[in-house]
This record gives structure tokens, sequence and C-alpha cells, in this order.
């Protein structure tokens, strides 16, 4: 009987892990190692990414010298990027002053509290990064379109979170809101990646679905969110998602181009894409002069 031998092409594809192309990019030929074919468009992100993840180190040495905190969160669509880019931001670290807030579906103690409560107890203390992987604006824009919360509460918090976060700034804190705009059709690509990469079906859920479902409901609580949040003190930071590696880096950019700290790098060096970055002034403004045309809004 013939042997069924597969051909190349049928072989599991096998990605390289983040920084081994540009740590192997000098390597000499020896036995044991094989040639591999990259993209340079993918050394030089791995080139800057390192650049970048230095210079959040020195930031946050600086911050434990002068106390100054930052407070981060990240909102957007169902994989719009969020969690990729915290992951990337917070990768090299020290973890006594740097973490990551995820929070769970709120228990019964904590739905009986002030709803912000269990959110002020994770604020950043003297010298401390604190990365929000969504935040209280659950209750703008997941919670009213699943059903999760009343009209009323919805309101309510529109109301009350600028208050709540002017007075975070007028302490001392250094707020970032940044959103994640992904398009229709790379969020739909991104969710048929879950289901068949097995290291990404963690990230599965009933929600995914609905997401596409309910496209248009949740450009109408963005608008809502917007309008009513993005305020002088605390505004917003857009940020365009289709293209994942850009979006972190702009979002790194971001941050350090609007934080102080010592030997920091030139402002060109620093400064982050236009293209990628929008201020949430002129997302309002675009989503306002296409309101009749919702196929030209962005995620």
């Amino acid at each position: 009987m013939p042997k069924n031998n597969k051909k190349s092409s049928d072989k599991q594809q096998v990605k390289l892990h983040e920084g081994t192309a540009i740590r192997n990019r000098d390597a000499k030929k020896e036995d044991g190692r094989v040639a591999v074919w990259i993209k340079e468009s993918d050394l030089v992100y791995e080139a800057e990414l390192k650049t970048l993840q230095i210079e959040l180190m020195k930031l946050q040495q600086h911050m434990q010298q002068s106390g100054e905190r930052i407070l981060a969160i990240f909102e957007g669509r169902d994989a719009a990027g969020k969690g990729g880019t915290i992951q990337r931001i917070i990768s090299n670290l020290n973890p006594r002053n740097a973490r990551v807030v995820a929070l769970t579906k709120p228990n019964e103690t904590e739905q009986s509290q002030w709803y912000f409560q269990r959110y002020i107890e994770e604020l950043p203390h003297a010298g401390e990064i604190v990365l929000f992987d969504r935040s209280w604006y659950n209750r703008a824009m997941v919670e009213p379109v699943m059903g999760f919360c009343t009209d009323e509460q919805n309101k309510r918090f529109l109301k009350d979170v600028p208050m709540v976060e002017e007075l975070l700034v007028k302490d001392g804190i250094k707020l970032f809101k940044f959103y994640f705009s992904v398009s229709r059709e790379v969020q739909k690509e991104r969710f048929d990646s879950r289901k068949v990469d097995p290291l990404k079906q963690y990230k599965l859920s009933p929600v995914d679905n609905l997401a596409q479902e309910y496209w248009d409901q949740y450009a109408i609580r963005k608008f809502q969110m917007l309008s009513e949040t993005n305020r002088s003190l605390s505004p917003w930071t857009i940020i365009r998602s289709d293209n994942k590696k850009m979006a972190r880096i702009n979002c790194m950019k971001f941050i350090l181009s609007s934080m102080e700290y010592p030997n920091k790098l030139p402002e060109k060096d620093l400064t982050p894409d236009a293209k990628i970055i929008v201020s949430g002034i002129d997302e309002l403004q675009h989503m306002q002069e296409n309101l009749l045309t919702p196929e030209k809004l962005h995620g």
C-alpha cells in the first residue's frame, strides 16, 4: 500500500515567539540551527517594541522615585487588541509596581455597593502603574447593549463618571482612557481565528457572536459614551487597531510622550502616528458626520 505521506504544505503553521527574530537576526550558521524567513516589517516591529519597553522601564524607575501614579483604562469592542497591548506594556515592568486589573462579574455583595466602589479599591498607590482591562465603562457600552443594567443606571453612570474622574485627576493620578477601534471585518476574522487556534480559545465567549449581531447598537453606545465623558481633564484617546502591532506601538508611544522622565528618547522617536492615534473630539466629529452612513463608521 502507498504510504500516506503528508506534504510540507499540510504541516501545522508554527509562529516564532515574539522577540525571537530580532534576537537571532545576526546569528551565524551552525549545526542545530535552521534558517527561517520572516517579514522585514516584523523585525522593525520587534526592534521598536524592545526600545519602547526599555523606555517604559525608565518611566517606572522614575515613578518609584517621584511617587507619580498612572491609571490606564483600556476599552473597545471584543477582539480589538486591548489584551495584547496590555501584555506588551507590562511584560518587562517590575510587578511590585505595575499590575493589570480585570474584574469579573460583580458578586452579590458588590452589586449592593456603590457602582464605582470595587474599582476605587484598585486605584494606583505612589509609584504604581495600573492598567484596567475593561473598567467602569462596562456600564456605558456592554451592560446596556446586553441588558445587564437598566436605562436609569446607564444614565446615572454617564452623569457621575466625569465627576469621579475629575476627582482622580485633581488628586494627581495621570489618567489615560484608550478606546481600541476595530473594524467589523477584522473583528470577525479574529473571532474565527479564536475558534481554530488552541492558544486563543480561552478568549472565546458567548458574547462574541452577539458582538457582530449588535454592531450598530455598540456604535450608538460608543457615540453616547464619548459625547458624555470626553472631558478636557479626562479625554478619550482612540486607537485604530485593525493592525494590532501598530496599535501596540502607538499606544506605548502615546503614554511615554505624555510623561516626563530622565534620559527620555527624543520627541521624534515617541511621536504617535496620527493615522493610528485619534483624539476623542476628532472621533466624535467623524461619528457625527457619518451617523446616516454607519458603514463608514470606525468600530
